[in-house]
């Protein structure tokens, strides 16, 4: 059998019928390039992960884990049941649909870019039809962080000044590097992965994809938003806190309420790993205060809302 070039790593926890959407849409694909699937289920309570593999084409190896332990850990199991050949691997949410062609024209790009350590596609939101600001992003410094939660960035979305927050300034039709871009779809080399680490344990649930993201520039590798393909994302099924999957999500109160946290809680891990070190007492005091503000302002959501 030949050996794949592309293995496929898909993080599920209670994502309903969306997974098995998500693979028929692999199942679709029209690609000259092999590629393998491993789904790690973080023992979800739903029957998500309950469905027969012998459905799919696919090249389909499911893990089940025996607790939830989160998405970072969940993809690191995954890597490590992937065949050791493989060049690239592809972290996919279970709540996507891949179009046909993109598997294949990613690939095309990465073998035919040595420049590009890692790269990502266009992530359409199934809800608005739009693409997903974190799919193309830049590091939270306090300054873009101020620019986006005030609004500035609204006023002024094409200024680098204003705007570093998702790079508006960027041409969201052309190829370049960007600084980071969301964990829903993220495709890197086998050998820069291994340098890096792959996946920051220390996060459960959010933050991971950030962290991931700046190990890459630590080490001066270079990650590139390819919009010429894409997926759809059904957005915050697992989690619930997300305003364009609310009506679609199944996630109980005491789940919301956990992910508000977990977004935040990595807010704090980001900035105390990554960033802290290059500011005053006085900016990491206002970064902290920010984010426990925010916190509150979430919890209550999930609480109440």
């Amino acid at each position: 059998m030949k050996k794949p070039i592309l293995s496929i790593i898909i993080l599920n926890y209670n994502s309903g019928d969306y997974l098995s959407k998500c693979l028929y849409s692999l199942d679709r694909s029209v690609t000259k390039y092999k590629f393998e699937v491993i789904v790690v289920d973080n023992n979800s309570t739903d029957d998500s992960a309950s469905f027969d593999p012998s459905q799919f084409k696919l090249d389909l190896l499911i893990v089940k884990n025996k607790k939830n332990i989160g998405f970072a850990a969940g993809n690191n199991i995954g890597i490590k049941k992937t065949n050791k050949s493989s060049s690239y691997l592809l972290f996919l949410n279970p709540d996507t649909i891949v179009n046909s062609d993109t598997i294949e024209k990613i690939v095309n790009f990465m073998e035919k870019s040595p420049q590009a350590s890692a790269s990502t596609c266009k992530v359409i939101l199934a809800k608005t039809g739009l693409i997903q600001p974190e799919c193309h992003r830049g590091f939270p410094t306090p300054w873009r962080s101020f620019c986006y939660f005030s609004g500035l960035s609204k006023l002024f979305p094409k200024s680098p000044l204003f705007s570093g927050y998702f790079l508006g300034h960027l041409d969201l039709n052309k190829t370049h590097p960007i600084e980071a871009c969301v964990g829903a779809f993220i495709l890197i080399r086998r050998q820069v992965g291994q340098i890096i680490g792959w996946w920051n344990e220390k996060y459960f649930f959010y933050g991971e994809d950030l962290d991931l993201s700046y190990q890459l520039y630590k080490h001066k590798f270079k990650l590139y938003f390819y919009p010429h393909c894409s997926i759809t994302h059904y957005q915050g099924i697992s989690s619930g806190i997300k305003n364009q999957s609310k009506k679609l999500t199944k996630a109980s109160r005491t789940t919301k309420v956990y992910s508000a946290k977990a977004s935040t809680s990595a807010m704090r891990i980001f900035y105390q790993q990554n960033l802290f070190s290059n500011y005053s007492p006085l900016t990491k005091f206002i970064v902290s205060t920010g984010i426990n503000l925010l916190e509150f302002i979430r919890v209550f959501k999930a609480k109440y809302l």
